[in-house]
């Protein structure tokens, strides 16, 4: 980045240093979406060819214009600004804010909640996804219904529930300051609230894509003899890896950025229980407007890597769906085949 930045200086040298840094970034996101779609891209022989619309050369023109046109002012020109007003004093100060005890110990707890919240939710959305999926009961659209509720609920009514429940005031207030134990305004807290605003994401994912499939693959692998645990590795994980990819993704951008339910139940302490999101709202509440971007582009950058390795992540998925659709059907003749070379040699003799 820094020879980039070199670069339009070089080019423009008469240009205040805080467009310049901004002209960087939005170099440095062309280079980032060029490169992800030379790697997305399909070959120019696999692209279909253009369909013929009905509507007007300029109406199409028009469409898109609107469309980029709102991409860029709703979604690029906020994000190129981020950038920039982090690195308008210079890098020393971008790594003087990061570098800092508060940044770290948030950067860390960020990191920790995430670690935590989501392979929970890993094991959960792959257990109701598989109970929704592949089993028949009563219930079976209220369990659905609950599992969208972190959607509909605001996550700063999510937070409230959990100080209801365990805050020293709550249901469970009296027997946890008993036991010397505290999970609001701790990291408990904070890791709980986390894990109720994301578990859907990965059963959703989950779960149309099983339903697709069905179970006849299942179900032939425990005719032939294969137990639960084998049938689940060897046919229902391989079938599902990518959408299970996807969903870890969408829930680890979603843990790291939350900001609603975290701020309720964490009580803004600085060094302890200050996460990423919460950590800029100090800063810019303090006036330190270089510090709480230098930080907010950090969380940036990691949404940026998030889309980038859920972009690929969607190519593989496709390209090897595309792979196994052209595969042509296995022969007879071939399994025949197979069949004859595993004889034994002295079968063959006699």
């Amino acid at each position: 980045m820094q020879a980039l930045h070199d670069l339009v200086m070089s080019l423009f040298p008469q240009l205040p240093p805080i467009w310049a840094h901004l002209l960087t970034a939005v170099l440095l996101l062309v280079l980032v979406v060029l490169a992800l779609y030379r790697i997305t891209a399909p070959p120019r022989s696999a692209r279909p060819e253009k369909l013929s619309t009905t509507e007007p050369r300029w109406v199409r023109w028009v469409l898109t214009s609107i469309a980029l046109a709102f991409m860029g002012l709703f979604l690029i020109l906020p994000l190129v600004s981020v950038f920039g007003e982090a690195l308008r004093k210079g890098l020393e100060a971008y790594a003087a804010a990061l570098a800092e005890p508060d940044a770290i110990s948030a950067i860390k707890l960020t990191l920790l909640t995430a670690l935590i919240s989501v392979p929970l939710n890993l094991v959960f959305g792959i257990a109701a996804a598989w109970c929704i999926a592949k089993y028949e009961f009563k219930g079976k659209a209220f369990l659905t219904t609950l599992i969208d509720l972190p959607f509909s609920i605001s996550p700063v009514v999510a937070g409230l529930m959990y100080v209801l429940v365990f805050g020293a005031n709550g249901w469970l207030g009296d027997w946890l300051a008993a036991h010397n134990m505290q999970i609001v305004f701790a990291v408990p807290g904070i890791v709980l609230a986390t894990i109720f605003v994301t578990f859907p994401f990965i059963a959703r994912e989950l779960i149309p894509l099983m339903q697709a499939q069905g179970s006849d693959e299942e179900q032939a692998a425990i005719v032939l003899g294969a137990s639960g645990w084998q049938t689940f590795w060897k046919v229902t994980l391989p079938n599902i890896k990518w959408g299970l990819v996807y969903g870890v993704i969408l829930c680890n951008a979603r843990a790291m950025g939350e900001f609603g339910a975290v701020s309720v139940v964490s009580g803004h302490i600085r060094g302890q229980t200050n996460t990423m999101p919460l950590h800029v709202e100090v800063l810019y509440a303090d006036y330190q407007a270089a510090a709480a971007f230098a930080v907010a582009s950090l969380l940036a950058l990691l949404a940026l890597v998030t889309l980038v390795i859920k972009s690929i992540a969607e190519w593989r998925a496709e390209q090897l769906a595309k792979a196994a659709a052209e595969a042509p059907p296995e022969r007879p003749g071939q399994i025949s085949l197979h069949a004859k070379g595993s004889v034994p040699s002295d079968t063959k003799a006699a």
